[in-house]
């Protein structure tokens, strides 16, 4: 049999769009003190717009009237935030999904979000090719995006350095889908059946908090990080 892997998970609730960003970053920074992998689950007090770290403000905020409209420190295109459900993954380096190629990483996240929908009965597919979408997340489609019904529900971006590799996802729920709780148990109950993952919660009171709290109000708050670019 194989053995079980103990993976961190967090339900960090309802935040400010800064405050989001700035924790995924504080999480990548500590994941080789962690040494686990952390999945997060998270939602917004607010209406909000994130947008790839290479992106230019200029060219994305005529785009969404969403704000605050707040750079990742990821990839990927402008991702709205007003219905999504949201989540993070974090793996140390040295963990087994840490030396995998973008297109691997990004395939295997979005074959186990197809796994949880599948397992409620929602079957949807990975986008075979890329069709072009203009710098928007949900216009268009990159190959290993999530569909349904030939449109995409879920995308997202990635970096890697030598801290771990980051993950931030977004699913936009189909119509009558199933409750954000019920898929975020199928979510959890699919890693345990596929890679033997045993969950254990996450505080992150103490360092982790003051970091994000820091870098919220240094960063991901400011004109300088937002309209760098």
């Amino acid at each position: 049999m194989e053995s079980k892997e103990t993976w961190f998970l967090l339900r960090s609730g309802c935040r400010d769009a800064a405050w989001n960003m700035a924790l995924d970053e504080a999480l990548h920074r500590a994941a080789p003190e962690l040494q686990r992998p952390v999945l997060r689950l998270y939602g917004w007090t607010e209406p909000a717009a994130t947008f790839g770290y290479s992106q230019r403000y200029l060219d994305l905020e005529r785009l969404t009237p969403l704000r605050p409209l707040i750079r990742r420190s990821t990839g990927g295109g402008l991702v709205p935030h007003d219905r999504d459900w949201t989540y993070t993954l974090v793996f140390p380096p040295g963990h087994s999904w840490y030396p995998l190629r973008a297109r691997a990483s990004y395939e295997r996240t979005h074959t186990w979000l197809s796994a949880a929908f599948e397992q409620l009965g929602y079957r949807t597919q990975l986008a075979p090719e890329t069709i072009p979408g203009a710098g928007q997340c949900f216009v268009g489609a990159e190959q290993f995006d999530l569909l349904f019904r030939g449109a995409k529900i879920a995308g997202a971006a990635q970096r890697r350095n030598r801290s771990g590799l980051l993950i931030q996802g977004s699913v936009q729920p189909p119509a009558a889908a199933p409750s954000r709780a019920a898929w975020e148990e199928s979510l959890c109950a699919v890693a345990a059946d596929r890679w033997a993952v045993r969950w254990e919660s996450l505080d992150i009171a103490g360092a982790l908090e003051t970091t994000a709290d820091s870098l919220a109000t240094a960063k991901y708050a400011t004109d300088a990080h937002n309209r760098r670019r």
